[in-house]
C-alpha cells in the first residue's frame, strides 16, 4: 500500500513539552550576551556608534535619520530600522546605559524570531499533506497535537544550530535581517488560514527586510513564497488564494521596491568565485547550521514522494524556497555567516518534520553524540574557569595570561550560582532522556537544544569576564586616557568605526578630522595599520609620536598616539 505521508505517529508520540519548560529554555537561551558586557569588536560596536549617532540631537536631525553615518561613512549594508529601533531606546537611557537600552530592540527582534518559528512550523504542520498515517482502527496523531509537538521540535532544532548563538545577541543588522525572515516566513506559513495576521507578518517582513539593507532578498523570498502557496493544494476547510489576495502581495512587493528606490539601497553585491570557495562554503554550512542540516536532508529524503511536486505542499516547498534562497545568498555575497544566519529558521522547520520519520538507531545516534559534545563542551568551560579561580590545574591559566595578557579573575556567587543551575539541571535533563518514558517526536531535539543552551550560558557566566576583557576597546581607550590625560577632544586620521565608537563612548571625547595642532584639541589618534600612509602627511601638519596603544589579545590593532611638535599656548 502506498503511504501519503511518510509520518507514522500515534497520538502518545505528540504530547507537548510543558510550556514552562521551553519558555525557561528559551530565557535561559535569549537573555545571556544581552546583559553585563560591553560592546564588543567589531560589527557589534559598530552599529552601536550609528545608534548613537542617531540619538544625539542634530541641526537635520531627519535627513541624518535617512542617512546615518558615523565619522563620515555610511553603513555598508545600507541598514536603517535596526539603527532606529536603537537609538529610539537609547533616547530614554539615563547616562552610561546606552548600551543596555540599545539592546533592548534586538532582545526582542530574537524573541520573535522564536515565537515566529515555532508558529510557522505549527501552520505548516497542520496542512493535510503533512499530516500523519491515518489508522485503521484510530489512535492516529490528532492535527492539532502533531502540529504542536512538531513545532517544538523545530523551535528546539532552531536553538540547537551552533551559528545561531553569537550573531544573534550582537545589535547588528543580520539579527533585524532574522527576525524579519523569520516574520515573512511565518506570515506565508500561515496564509491563507488567518489572512488578516499573516498580510500584516508579510508586509512587517518584507518592508523590514527592505529598511535592514536586504530588498532584493526581501522580493526574492516574498514573491517566490507567494507563488508555492498560491499553487498549492487548498485544504479542504480553506479555499485558494484569490485574485484580491495576490493582488494586495503584489502591493507590497511594489512597495519594497520604492521604499529601496527612493531610499537608495539597492546595491550589486554578488562576488566572483574560486572553487577553493566551495570547500569553504561546504565546511561553513556544516558547522553553522549543525545538527540541524542532517536532518534537513533526511526529511527532504523521507518526504520525496511528495517533494517532486513541492510547490503543491508548502510544508516543504517554503521552507526549502527559504533554504534555497538564504544559501545562494551566502554564496553569491562573499560566503558571509551572517547571511547564512537567515537560512536557520527554513533549516530548523525541515528539520523538524524529520522527527517523526527517525530511526530510534538514529535518533539513538543523535542523543549520544549531543551528550558527549556539549558535556566535554562544559567540562572545559568548568576547568578553565576553576583554574582562574584557584590555579589548578596551572595550564589552563598560564594558557589565559598568553593570549589574554592584563587579565585578572574575579569572583562572584551570582556568576557561580547561575553557572551551577545550570549544570545541575543538564545533569537531570540527561538523566530524564537515558531514563524510559514514553516516545515524544520532540525528544531527539531536546539534548541538542539544551546542550547549546547550557554552553552558551557557560561561556556568558563564567568567561563573561575574560570574553569582555579581551573583546571590548575598553583597555585600549584606558591606554589612550592615560598617555592623554582628561581632554574632551581628540583629531584622528585612519581609525575605524568600531575605534572611533569605543573613544566617543568610553572617553566621551569629540572626534575631529585631522588637520594641524590646536589649543583645544592638541591629542591626535591614529590606527596603526594606517600609519605608514600618513606618518609623512602628519609630520608636516606639526605631530609627532608619543605613545601607542594595543588592543588586547590583537598583534595587529593598535592606537599610535600624536602630541604637536611644538608646544602650544
Amino acid at each position: 500500500m502506498n503511504q501519503p505521508t511518510p509520518a507514522i505517529v500515534a497520538q502518545h508520540a505528540v504530547r507537548r513539552l510543558p510550556r514552562l519548560a521551553l519558555i525557561l529554555l528559551c530565557a535561559a537561551y535569549v537573555l545571556p550576551g544581552f546583559w553585563g558586557r560591553a560592546p564588543w569588536k567589531s560589527n557589534d560596536i559598530e552599529s552601536f556608534g550609528y545608534m548613537l549617532q542617531l540619538a544625539r540631537p542634530a541641526t537635520g536631525e531627519w535627513i541624518s535619520w535617512l542617512k546615518p553615518t558615523l565619522l563620515g561613512q555610511q553603513d555598508d549594508s545600507l541598514a536603517l530600522l535596526p539603527y532606529w529601533l536603537g537609538a529610539a531606546a537609547i533616547k530614554l537611557a539615563p547616562p552610561g546605559w546606552e548600551h543596555v537600552f540599545a539592546r533592548v530592540p534586538f532582545v526582542l527582534m530574537l524573541v520573535l524570531t522564536l515565537v515566529a518559528t515555532w508558529y510557522a512550523v505549527y501552520a505548516l504542520a497542520r496542512h493535510p499533506a503533512a499530516q500523519p498515517v491515518a489508522f485503521a482502527f484510530g489512535g492516529e496523531a490528532k492535527p492539532k497535537d502533531y502540529a504542536c509537538a512538531l513545532a517544538d521540535g523545530g523551535l528546539l532544532a532552531l536553538m540547537a544550530c551552533l551559528g545561531l548563538a553569537r550573531l544573534s545577541h550582537e545589535t547588528t543588522p543580520a539579527l533585524s535581517q532574522l527576525c524579519m525572515t523569520a516574520l515573512l516566513f511565518f506570515g506565508l506559513a500561515t496564509l491563507p488560514r488567518h489572512k488578516l495576521t499573516s498580510g500584516i507578518a508579510i508586509a512587517s517582513g518584507m518592508l523590514g527586510l527592505t529598511l535592514s539593507g536586504a530588498p532584493s532578498l526581501a522580493l526574492c523570498l516574498g514573491i517566490g513564497g507567494s507563488c508555492i502557496r498560491a499553487a498549492a493544494q487548498p485544504d479542504p476547510h480553506q479555499r485558494r488564494l484569490s485574485m484580491l489576495d495576490l493582488g494586495l502581495l503584489a502591493l507590497i512587493c511594489l512597495l519594497c521596491i520604492t521604499t529601496a528606490g527612493a531610499l537608495d539601497l539597492w546595491r550589486w553585491r554578488v562576488i566572483p568565485h574560486e572553487m577553493i570557495d566551495v570547500h569553504m562554503m561546504g565546511r561553513l554550512l556544516m558547522w553553522f547550521t549543525w545538527p540541524a542540516w542532517p536532518l534537513a536532508l533526511w526529511s527532504l529524503w523521507r518526504w520525496r514522494g511528495q517533494l517532486l511536486n513541492g510547490w503543491k505542499h508548502p510544508h516543504l516547498g517554503l521552507p526549502l524556497w527559504f533554504a534555497v534562497v538564504t544559501v545562494s545568498t551566502t554564496w553569491l555575497t562573499g560566503l558571509s555567516d551572517r547571511a547564512l544566519l537567515l537560512s536557520l529558521p527554513a533549516i530548523a522547520t525541515l528539520a523538524a518534520f524529520a522527527l517523526p520519520t527517525l530511526r530510534r538507531s538514529l535518533s539513538a545516534w543523535i542523543d549520544w553524540f549531543t551528550l558527549l559534545f556539549f558535556s566535554v563542551c562544559a567540562l572545559i568551560v568548568w576547568v578553565v574557569w576553576i583554574s582562574l579561580q584557584t590555579g589548578l590545574p596551572a595550564q589552563p591559566a598560564i594558557n589565559v595570561a598568553r593570549l589574554v595578557p592584563g587579565f585578572t579573575a574575579e569572583f562572584s556567587w551570582i556568576t557561580l550560582a547561575l553557572a551551577l543551575s545550570a549544570t545541575l539541571a543538564w545533569f537531570a535533563l540527561v538523566k530524564w532522556r537515558i531514563g524510559h518514558h514514553r516516545t515524544a517526536i520532540w525528544k531527539s531535539m531536546v539534548l541538542p537544544a539544551s546542550g547549546a543552551v547550557l554552553c552558551w550560558l557557560l561561556v556568558m557566566s563564567l568567561w563573561l569576564p575574560m570574553l569582555d576583557f579581551s573583546r571590548s576597546y575598553t583597555q585600549m581607550v584606558k591606554k589612550v586616557t592615560d598617555v592623554t590625560g582628561p581632554t574632551h577632544c581628540l583629531q584622528y586620521a585612519g581609525i575605524t568605526r568600531a575605534q572611533g565608537t569605543a573613544f566617543q563612548f568610553y572617553a566621551k571625547v569629540q572626534l575631529l578630522a585631522a588637520q594641524s595642532p590646536q589649543a583645544d584639541c592638541r591629542w591626535l589618534i591614529v590606527d596603526r595599520a594606517n600609519l605608514p600612509l600618513l606618518s609623512t602627511k602628519l609630520q608636516m601638519l606639526g605631530w609627532t609620536e608619543a605613545g601607542k596603544a594595543r588592543r588586547v589579545q590583537s598583534k595587529e590593532e593598535g592606537i599610535v598616539i600624536f602630541r604637536p611638535t611644538q608646544r602650544l599656548p
